[in-house]
């Protein structure tokens, strides 16, 4: 969780203890890139498809900046959801060295929208690759450099 308003963190919390199915309780401190908000980080284990359970629990409330990721394991690629206010959210689908995997429909359908003329290919594979939310997160990344981690795994 990059930035979070106070109100909202036990929110989080049980959002996040709802999808793991354990009591979570996260070590907030201040987000000093955006003064009023918290930060907290959590490093989980659970069965593929909780990455998407995370980020779609937490994407209600768009007062949130988040990113929840996934490692591949054999059998299943890796994801990784990125979620800022301003932009939404961001899904994409890595593979094992954390490059992003961007399905051919994706790029049919830039290529179209930047022959149609509307958008230029560089912005089109911008979005693909989620620049604009790397572009936004970034400086809430360095924030929280040495910030506390809690491991939680998931009960199966």
């Amino acid at each position: 969780m990059h930035s979070a308003p106070r109100a909202l963190c036990p929110h989080v919390e049980w959002a996040v203890a709802g999808v793991l199915g354990v009591r979570v309780s996260l070590d907030w401190t201040r987000q000093p890139a955006s003064p009023g908000t918290w930060r907290a980080e959590l490093s989980w284990q659970g069965e593929p498809g909780t990455a998407s359970k995370l980020a779609s629990s937490l994407r209600g409330w768009h007062l949130l900046r988040f990113e929840v990721t996934a490692e591949p394991v054999t059998g299943t690629e890796g994801e990784r959801y990125s979620s800022t206010p301003g932009l939404g959210i961001f899904h994409a689908v890595t593979g094992v060295h954390g490059d992003i995997l961007v399905p051919e429909d994706r790029l049919r359908a830039a290529l179209q929208r930047a022959h149609h003329g509307e958008t230029d290919l560089e912005t089109e594979v911008s979005r693909l690759l989620g620049k604009p939310w790397d572009d936004e997160l970034e400086p809430f990344r360095h924030a929280g450099e040495g910030a506390p981690v809690r491991w939680l795994h998931q009960v199966v």
